[in-house]
């Protein structure tokens, strides 16, 4: 029936707890068969053999290789083709699982958590970060996208492989995969959840991994939809341009208003190659 993908590194404090809480929660929605995979991604501290007494599967990788990374074992090891995957430090409820099962079950491709609460929106340095990976998601996808690295969804494991080769093996993973579900025109809901206060210490560096994400996300635009990355740049240049030369005009500046010029030129020439991208893409397309 259903494989849950649990990616771990130093979670002994809550790891024993989220196993437990999702059997209980799978067997009393009657999502039976059921198997928790627990990806144990080099840990130091007890992690694989608490997972393990607490009834899951565990997969172990001898050092750290990242979360994206993890999940693509544990879904590639996966029995079942229906997934969902879940972190391991309880900040997610598990008794939402069986409602974005019986959404995936109702046709969508991938359903997914979108997360509410005081502790998701803690750090006022993340909320400026998520807003601008956001709004490039959502240019790109061209359709709003409430929460676009939440670490909770149900989605096929045949579908899902596809997108292998393209998807981080980092914590951009979930990211990179919702860009890719939408860019491919794949079926795609969202389903309100709340979001617990995590136990044990945060594996994320925001500032790394916030530049490895927009690293991700600009690199599937250009993948699925190169004009709209070529799109958007051309359109902050043009921008630039027209109030540089108000400005030059305003006070005279004959040095601003040749700049504004070139600007503007180079807005040209950035539309130029996103076209270009994009011939390319059908040629490769077509290939």
């Amino acid at each position: 029936m259903i494989s849950v993908v649990i990616p771990a590194l130093n979670e002994e404090r809550g790891i024993s707890d989220t196993v437990k809480n999702i059997a209980t929660v799978l067997t009393t929605a009657n999502l039976i068969p059921f198997e928790i995979i627990v990806v144990d991604d080099g840990s130091t501290d007890a992690t694989g053999r608490l997972a393990s007494e607490a009834g899951a599967k565990v997969l172990r990788h001898p050092h750290n290789v990242g979360y994206g990374r993890s999940l693509k074992k544990g879904i590639e090891a996966a029995s079942h083709d229906m997934i969902a995957i879940c972190d391991a430090d309880s900040t997610y409820p598990a008794s939402a699982i069986p409602d974005l099962v019986h959404l995936y079950q109702d046709g969508f491709d991938m359903a997914v958590g979108e997360r509410h609460g005081p502790h998701y929106r803690q750090s006022a340095l993340k909320m400026p970060l998520r807003a601008l990976l956001r709004f490039l998601v959502e240019w790109t996808a061209g359709r709003r996208i409430p929460d676009i690295n939440s670490g909770l969804r149900v989605f096929g494991r045949t579908t899902a492989m596809e997108y292998f080769p393209h998807l981080c093996d980092t914590f951009s993973f979930t990211t990179s995969m919702t860009l890719a579900y939408m860019m491919t025109r794949r079926f795609v809901t969202y389903h309100k959840i709340d979001y617990f206060e995590r136990s044990g210490s945060s594996k994320v560096r925001l500032f790394r991994d916030s530049l490895k994400t927009l690293q991700y996300i600009v690199e599937a635009i250009v993948y699925y939809n190169p004009l709209k990355i070529f799109l958007l740049t051309s359109l902050i240049c043009i921008a630039v341009a027209v109030v540089m030369m108000l400005v030059s005009l305003s006070f005279s500046i004959v040095t601003g208003i040749m700049l504004s010029i070139g600007i503007a030129m180079v807005s040209v020439i950035m539309l130029g190659i996103g076209m270009l991208a994009v011939l390319l893409k059908q040629i490769m397309d077509k290939a």
